[in-house]
């Protein structure tokens, strides 16, 4: 049964799911090759007249079972999926399809689990308690990262005119990352220096059907059967993976011994460690860095010079980049945060009605039967024109002063930004986190320059990033 109507008056929800398997390859083909993600739903939504839509999601055949979703694409209707006592997360990280376990030892590591499974109680209190006792080195080991990351793109600017930034910052947040949760730098161990190379292939491999790689137009019913239409199995990167969690294992023993304490046994959570560093830590880094530093960079010289007047001059008031002095740059977190609107690092979000609801958008409330799957494209959701003014164009100061009471509708982190990560949903544990390291970034960059340039491209999660000038700081 069906809660109450709301305010705005009760419609049906407009889209079509197409012909059996044929609507779904369909839509893929439009998703992938024939418009191209934003196209394919912003023609949806002017075709019916409604940010919320029936239809398909890829992969579709024959590696997801069901490819029906019921799309959410504004501000408004879009948080339902933080609703975790409306909405199921189970299995639905990568939305319709699940990967083989044996990507991850065979357990559904806590990302797959549902909040109402104990054992989703148990790895997500561990983690959260882990990231607590690292607190004091956050700043510290982040900041020596990031000096040999800018020494590493100094040398290559100096040899070729121009730098391949993401290259320095995958080397850079997968040390960090290791170092963080191992104490040692990955060097140190059978990974050597390849360690970004191997987590980009094991989770590549569980994200190949969500992807596409650029082959040729005329070749797009070659990628389309080779990348979506069967499942990508785990033997191709069995070696690389068994050396990374070997590494893991043999490394993390301190972390290992806190799982122990939380009931949960080593070699679960030695899986469940290398998905967290590896999978959503640095693999969210390797997506998110270079797009921080697109937009910022993009953004011009006006903005870097307020930048770098506000955070030299906080720096020099405070005596150091401390947390204190981090919390007091208003442009800096604005900017952050600014990014994170307006290209957020994951921008698909599913979960499953637990039971019939309905749900609003800013002009009609709509019915959701128990066990359709609910689909949100988060970058409609946080540039929704009826929140956020010129909500295309990148506003470095959107979130100074009384912008802050927008944060409420940046959601990248599977939440609301005014919200916390608890053990009852799914907000990323490594909220704060992330946008702690996002400011160092900016910090530290802008204390050692003065300005740069970029160029930038697609790639198939994320932007490739060419540093084309970079002008060395004239003042302290």
């Amino acid at each position: 049964m069906f809660p109450p109507q709301s305010a705005v008056p009760l419609k049906p929800i407009p889209g079509s799911y197409g012909l059996p398997f044929f609507g779904a390859i369909k839509d893929r083909l439009d998703y992938f090759y024939n418009q191209g993600k934003d196209e394919f739903f912003s023609s949806r939504v002017e075709k019916y007249q409604s940010t919320v839509i029936k239809t398909n999601m890829p992969p579709g055949p024959f590696i997801a079972q069901n490819p029906k979703v019921i799309a959410v694409l504004d501000a408004i209707s879009f948080p339902i999926l933080f609703d975790t006592s409306k909405i199921e997360k189970f299995n639905v990280l990568d939305g319709t399809y699940l990967p083989s376990l044996s990507f991850t030892g065979g357990y559904r590591v806590c990302a797959y689990l549902d909040p109402s499974e104990p054992n989703h109680t148990s790895l997500k209190s561990f983690f959260m308690s882990v990231l607590a006792s690292k607190h004091k080195d956050f700043v510290p080991l982040f900041r020596t990262c990031l000096s040999q990351m800018f020494i590493d793109i100094e040398d290559e600017m100096g040899s070729k005119r121009t730098a391949n930034f993401n290259d320095s910052s995958d080397a850079m947040s997968f040390n960090f990352v290791f170092r963080l949760f191992c104490e040692k730098d990955p060097s140190e161990t059978k990974l050597g220096s390849e360690g970004p190379a191997i987590v980009d292939k094991w989770v590549g491999l569980q994200l190949a059907p969500l992807a596409t790689i650029g082959f040729p137009k005329f070749l797009k019913h070659f990628e389309d059967l080779l990348m979506h239409t069967f499942p990508i199995p785990f033997f191709l990167v069995r070696s690389d993976y068994n050396k990374l969690y070997d590494a893991f294992y043999a490394s993390s023993s301190s972390v290992l011994d806190k799982a122990e304490s939380f009931g949960i046994d080593r070699d679960e959570a030695c899986h469940n460690l290398v998905f967290v560093a590896g999978f959503n830590a640095y693999g969210g880094m390797k997506a998110w860095f270079p797009t921080l530093i697109k937009w910022v960079g993009k953004a011009g010289e006006k903005l870097h010079s307020q930048l770098a007047n506000e955070i030299r001059t906080v720096v020099k008031e405070e005596g150091g980049v401390t947390f204190q002095a981090l919390e007091k740059m208003t442009l800096t977190k604005s900017v952050v945060f600014e990014a994170l609107r307006i290209e957020p690092g994951v921008p698909f979000q599913y979960g499953k009605a637990k039971e019939d609801i309905v749900i609003n958008s800013h002009d009609a409330a709509y019915e959701i039967k128990k066990g359709e799957m609910i689909f949100g494209y988060q970058p409609f959701a946080t540039k929704d024109p009826k929140i956020f003014d010129n909500p295309e164009e990148f506003v470095g100061h959107r979130f100074v002063g009384e912008g802050e009471n927008l944060l409420k509708y940046v959601y990248w982190s599977n939440g609301r930004e005014t919200e916390d990560p608890t053990v009852g949903n799914k907000q990323c544990p490594g909220k704060d986190l992330v946008v702690l390291l996002s400011r160092l970034l900016v910090v530290e960059l802008f204390l050692r320059y003065d300005t740069f340039t970029v160029e930038t491209a697609v790639l198939p999660f994320g932007s490739s990033v060419t540093l084309t000038s970079l002008i060395k700081a004239t003042s302290t």
